[in-house]
């Protein structure tokens, strides 16, 4: 499988080696072979460049509910794949092992072959899941194209922390996402998680404006994110 390029990028003018990942709030600056946060997206002469395209790290049948998605076709089944990397490094992640390394076992699949494995598996639906689906939208773009093309729902589940026209690509091929509104303090997301709160909150905004059966999950970690007050303002927002 050859390297795949990257479509959200610009160009450095002062510096034409450089090129910034326009993919999410940190806007990596990458010379040619460097890697960005997210340890995926890679910096290339005059581009970006995926040498983790269809780099797959975990493919399972699951309960929907797992996802979790409560209210989105209950009790059914769900084809879901990992991938690696992830552009937030929060303590707490329970698949550290397939966010935070690229150093580990994995399986490639073109996005037509990971499609043809969802459909043979009977579920209709494909969860994009367990790391940040997100820092491969490229591959997740031809998937989704393909899953909808084979009549398969496509879900999203995420941690929403990208620019807005990346997400507004991402969502209009979502039918149903689950994203992750890990805390709704600002100071939190930035110093704690490496994440951006505001960019996170349009994402949600953008996926109820453009009819996506959206699912918030706020996991409560203690001493970060458990005052009371806290727990309000995401409930009012």
């Amino acid at each position: 499988m050859s390297t795949r390029q990257g479509h959200y990028f610009s160009t450095s003018t002062e510096t034409p080696s450089l090129v910034h990942c326009e993919l999410c709030p940190h806007h990596c600056a990458l010379k040619p072979g460097k890697f960005g946060l997210c340890k995926v997206r890679q910096g290339a002469e005059g581009g970006i460049s995926l040498p983790f395209f269809g780099s797959i790290s975990s493919i399972s049948i699951d309960p929907i509910e797992k996802k979790p998605l409560y209210h989105f076709r209950p009790g059914s089944s769900i084809f879901s794949v990992g991938f690696l990397g992830c552009n937030l490094h929060c303590p707490f992640c329970q698949n550290w092992e397939i966010s935070q390394e690229t150093d580990i076992q994995f399986r490639r699949l073109e996005p037509a072959e990971l499609v043809q494995l969802a459909v043979h598996s009977g579920t209709g639906a494909i969860a994009y899941t367990y790391s940040e689906p997100l820092v491969h939208i490229e591959y997740l773009l031809e998937a989704m194209q393909e899953a909808r093309k084979q009549g398969l729902a496509n879900v999203l589940v995420s941690n929403g922390c990208i620019v807005e026209q990346p997400a507004r690509d991402v969502l209009a091929l979502t039918d149903a996402a689950n994203i992750d509104l890990k805390s709704f303090k600002a100071e939190t997301y930035q110093h704690r998680l490496g994440g951006d709160l505001p960019r996170v909150c349009r994402f949600l905004e953008l996926a109820f404006e453009m009819g996506v059966h959206l699912e918030v999950t706020t996991l409560i970690v203690t001493g970060m994110n458990d005052a009371p007050a806290e727990a309000e303002g995401i409930i009012e927002f």
